[in-house]
């Protein structure tokens, strides 16, 4: 692949802001600023909790939702996807700087900002030669697994912090068994602070926006109250904390909490940190892709708009290597606050622009006020937004879809619980490549007949069809390449291993798409063998990039038989005088060629 050439048509496709910006009016700004100020509020307490949950200071979270807004917004495609620190992307980071064993905070911070910036750098270049498919190698149920136990995960790793006991573990049981040690040490005003806050956000989500549209306030604002739910449980809890001197009492607080924008700051260039970053960098940026576009989507749709994936790709690299240079760690498109964006109005990506002024003022003026912030609540912040992840009912879907899904879903799941976020992750992508080889590896082939009256074939299984006792035609449902063509061969084979007087066989191929070098050698095997046989071998409906692609082999002159343009066309020339015999529907059952037509 080679760069594309630079000209002004290529400074608009990769900076996104110069289509919209010239459009860009006062009722766009005013829209913007009013998703802005609702976004700020929401993002100000989650900035903080997600650091504390990557195991960084707590500033690192406003510094990580300032600047990569701002990148996001020059390069991004999506008019609401709103990016900074999430759940499942923060427990990675945790995960990757955990293994590194650091113990000094600024090695730490080092590491942290180093990964966020190759990781953006690995979304740059898969931008910018259009990698963006690679995503598409971890499916949507193993997705749902990895997010639905990393929820689970983060949850209870989070519940030491509720509790006021030092606890640890990098999976489940080893989460669940420190905490079960250190329960003596459980602190009761920290308790009352965390369980307090997490039933107060519990029923903020549900209750609180009916309450006040219920006493006759406009709906709007009464959105805009219940998003500042967080922002009044940071407010009550610091001033309890501060009045009745909590932090003398037990309660661990957040304590000094820099004041300033972001600094300049700039990643390590350690080969060897680069080398045992370099895996999860990778893992954080396909999660975070996958996790971006799909909400990124999902919200154009609703206003048909579109996006562009592999410029998404440079959008999240772009605000990753921002987030680097300005003492952040990664980040990505979160749903929670993507979700509010649009709910908001937000009618461009300025939106996200004017979000980060807001946490830049924050981070400017409001940081001495968050002294006396509980841990706790923070730790019931995050608790409360990742359940909302949680989704056990993936199990009982794919149960009932899929046996295969079903087993891929909840090998990621248990790994991730039981392994911990990065075998779990890394388990998923080779779940999802392996699924996808293992379908394809056994492509259904459905033997089919006329649908009498008709120039139309069936699969002989479902449907009354007229077959012909010499005549054996297959419908290959799968392109062919070197995985399953093995299992075409022995197919074909077996079914004229028989006693019938068969002397020709039909490949009928509308959905093969593609027939690679080891395709093309078995169907060259497959035509000796069954010429040894005097048996003729044909082909039907094959698509014309196939046809062209096999003229540039033997294959089509050595073809013992002929290829048909339609297979009623293969019918009328392969029928002898004799009648055809029907056959009537058989009774498969839902688990025969459930997939057949």
């Amino acid at each position: 692949m080679k760069l594309p050439r630079l000209s002004a048509k290529t400074f608009t496709q990769y900076m996104p802001i110069l289509q919209w910006g010239r459009q860009y009016d006062r009722d766009q700004a005013t829209s913007d600023l009013v998703a802005a100020v609702i976004v700020t509020i929401m993002l100000i307490p989650q900035s903080l909790a997600y650091a504390l949950l990557a195991g960084l200071p707590a500033e690192m979270g406003l510094y990580a939702s300032i600047l990569p807004l701002v990148a996001y917004a020059i390069f991004g495609t999506s008019r609401a996807l709103a990016v900074g620190p999430v759940a499942v992307v923060s427990l990675m980071t945790a995960a990757a700087i955990g293994n590194l064993g650091l113990t000094d905070p600024v090695e730490i911070a080092m590491a942290a900002g180093t990964l966020a910036f190759i990781s953006g750098a690995f979304l740059m270049v898969m931008g910018v030669f259009k990698l963006g498919f690679v995503a598409n190698f971890l499916s949507h149920p193993v997705i749902a697994g990895f997010i639905t136990a990393s929820g689970i995960l983060i949850a209870t790793s989070q519940l030491k912090h509720i509790f006021g006991i030092s606890a640890g573990g990098h999976n489940l049981v080893e989460t669940v068994e420190s905490l079960l040690a250190h329960q003596d040490q459980a602190n009761i005003i920290t308790m009352g602070i965390g369980l307090t806050v997490t039933g107060f956000l519990f029923w903020v989500r549900k209750g609180l926006k009916p309450l006040l549209i219920s006493t006759g306030m406009k709906p709007r604002l009464a959105d805009i109250a219940a998003k500042a739910g967080p922002v009044a449980a940071v407010a009550a809890t610091i001033l309890a904390t501060w009045a009745f001197g909590l932090h003398d009492k037990g309660v661990k607080i957040v304590g000094d909490v820099p004041m300033g924008l972001p600094p300049l700051t700039l990643p390590s260039l350690d080969g060897t940190l680069w080398g045992q970053l370099a895996l999860p960098a990778i893992l954080i940026s396909i999660i975070g892709f996958v996790e971006s576009v799909s909400v990124a989507q999902t919200l154009a749709a609703k206003r048909r708009q579109r996006i562009v994936p592999d410029q998404e790709l440079i959008g999240l690299g772009a605000s990753n290597i921002a987030s680097a240079v300005t003492g952040g760690y990664p980040v990505t498109g979160g749903f929670a606050r993507s979700v509010v964006n649009f709910d908001a109005g937000a009618e461009t990506p300025a939106a996200g622009a004017y979000t980060a002024v807001g946490i830049g003022l924050a981070a400017l003026l409001l940081t001495p006020l968050l002294y006396f912030l509980p841990i706790a609540t923070l730790a019931a912040t995050i608790i409360v937004a990742v359940l909302s992840l949680v989704d056990l009912s993936i199990l009982t879907k794919a149960w009932g879809y899929s046996k295969v899904d079903f087993a891929a879903v909840a090998a990621t799941i248990f790994l991730t619980l039981g392994l911990g976020v990065e075998v779990g992750v890394s388990a998923g992508v080779l779940i999802s490549i392996g699924l996808h080889l293992y379908k394809t590896s056994r492509p259904h082939v459905a033997e089919i007949g006329l649908v009498p009256g008709t120039q139309h074939f069936r699969n002989i299984l479902r449907h009354t069809v007229e077959t012909r006792p010499h005549l054996v035609t297959l419908r290959v449902d799968e392109s062919l390449y070197f995985a399953n063509a093995r299992f075409l061969e022995d197919y074909v084979l077996n079914r004229v291993a028989c006693e019938e007087p068969i002397t020709d066989v039909v490949l009928n191929c509308p959905a093969v798409n593609e027939i690679d070098m080891s395709a093309l050698e078995t169907l060259e095997e497959l035509n000796r063998r069954l010429s040894e046989m005097d048996i003729r071998l044909h082909l039907s409906e094959v698509k014309g990039p196939v046809t062209d692609r096999l003229k540039r082999s033997h294959f089509l002159d050595d073809l013992t038989g002929q290829v048909f343009l339609s297979q009623f066309q293969a019918w009328e020339a392969l029928s002898p005088t004799p009648a055809p015999v029907t056959r009537p529907e058989t009774d498969t059952g839902p688990s025969a060629e459930s997939n057949a037509a």
